[in-house]
């Protein structure tokens, strides 16, 4: 993704984008709404396309394109409810490309630059609504990202000139009225441009702010705040869900700051997208509270640019794990046992976390009687031997891979 979280030291790789601008906020808000006439009740199954209607070509999203409105389709809410591992990339990837990751990677979701003029990557010339539908027949999970208007603060926008992708406004009148519009405005056409790629409401759309060095700039904390606040509350009123990515030391932590303090002016996004380049595939991060965004509500982008193989295939992605949903719900009292890797455990060497998931994992069974602490014992060791016992295992005091993945399987697989 976009940029590298600010601290310690601010150097960002530059966005990618393609967008929807459409001429003016009025006509954007119009598209919108005519594309939202096709659509059923939020949960209910959109119309049928035209059959008629080319679908395959890449979105035209130059100022004053039509919106392709055959694009709307029967396609799942995206992401749902998913924990794992997902990736962002500059230009969206062939089919070819996508089908290689599938099969080797351990990606199962993916970012794509849906609209927003400061983009890096303009052409988008494998994204179109084709490809949209193929990706999530086949279990992707698509993360529709949008890069518009940054803060003064970041210092490298406009990256086209004012006239194409201005910043955002920084007029204090009417509680900074100027920016909240703009972040309606930008609202307006990633729905525009979600609905021509038949990604459907409910699905969640997300805002990428840029980071900037010092958060407590108040001028551009408050513009920030207010354009955030300005796309959350539009994006909501049109069926979808809104997420903002930023990085951990600036626009995620000012939202958090809000969220702490109650402030009734902050319109809060539904669910954010933290950037630190930490290498540490959780949804946590030192710049802000535990508590908030939470359960299902978080994802992390741990790792900057780099390049990835998957069978046979390079791409230079960005790394990200998500929280999202109810893909992991706590049981046994409060414990997680959705994990994004399953360890090893031996009496001298057991993470917490894993020997707390074990534990639920093995009282489900009717094995483990005892408490949901983080150390190995007794119990615990019995518990271990009679599931290898169970699953005709070697019974050892070790908990290896292959134990997890025989108490894990679910039926034939």
């Amino acid at each position: 993704m976009p940029s590298r979280p600010l601290h310690p030291s601010p150097r960002p790789r530059p966005g990618h984008r393609f967008r929807v601008p459409i001429a003016g906020a009025a006509a954007g808000a119009l598209a919108v709404l005519l594309t939202l006439a096709l659509l059923t009740p939020l949960g209910g199954a959109p119309r049928a396309a035209d059959p008629d209607a080319p679908v395959d070509a890449a979105v035209d999203t130059s100022v004053d394109a039509p919106i392709n409105l055959a694009a709307n389709s029967t396609n799942p809410v995206t992401p749902g409810d998913f924990t794992g591992y997902g990736f962002d990339q500059c230009e969206t990837q062939s089919q070819k490309n996508m089908d290689a990751w599938l099969a080797h990677s351990p990606f199962r979701a993916v970012g794509v630059y849906i609209s927003g003029a400061s983009r890096f990557c303009r052409t988008q010339k494998n994204l179109t609504p084709t490809w949209v539908s193929t990706q999530l027949a086949k279990g992707w999970r698509i993360l529709p990202i949008t890069l518009g208007p940054q803060s003064t603060c970041v210092g490298r926008f406009p990256r086209y000139g004012a006239a194409i992708d201005p910043t955002i406004s920084n007029a204090g009148a009417n509680g900074y009225a100027a920016a909240r519009g703009q972040g309606s405005a930008e609202a307006d056409s990633a729905v525009a441009a979600a609905q021509a790629l038949g990604i459907v409401p409910g699905s969640t759309l997300w805002y990428d702010l840029e980071g900037w060095s010092n958060y407590k700039d108040a001028t551009c904390r408050e513009s920030s705040l207010a354009f955030l606040s300005g796309w959350t509350a539009r994006i909501r009123a049109l069926g979808y869900v809104s997420g903002v990515y930023s990085s951990a030391g600036s626009g995620i932590r000012i939202l958090d700051d809000a969220r702490r303090q109650g402030r009734a002016d902050v319109v809060l996004p539904d669910r954010i997208w933290i950037a630190r380049w930490d290498g540490v595939a959780n949804t946590s991060t030192s710049y802000i509270a535990e508590d908030g965004w939470r359960p299902g509500n978080r994802m992390k982008q741990y790792r900057g640019g780099h390049n990835e193989t998957w069978g046979g295939v390079t791409i230079n992605i960005d790394s990200n794990y998500l929280e999202l949903g109810n893909a992991a719900p706590l049981r046994c009292g409060g414990v997680k046992v959705d994990l994004a890797n399953y360890k090893k455990i031996t009496p001298t060497k057991a993470k917490p976390r894993q020997v707390r998931a074990l534990k639920c994992l093995l009282q489900e069974q009717s094995l483990y009687p005892g408490k949901m602490s983080k150390k190995y014992n007794k119990k615990l060791r019995a518990g271990i031997h009679g599931w290898q016992a169970r699953a005709g295992q070697k019974v050892k005091d070790k908990w290896t891979k292959k134990n997890w993945a025989s108490l894990l399987a679910g039926g034939a697989s």
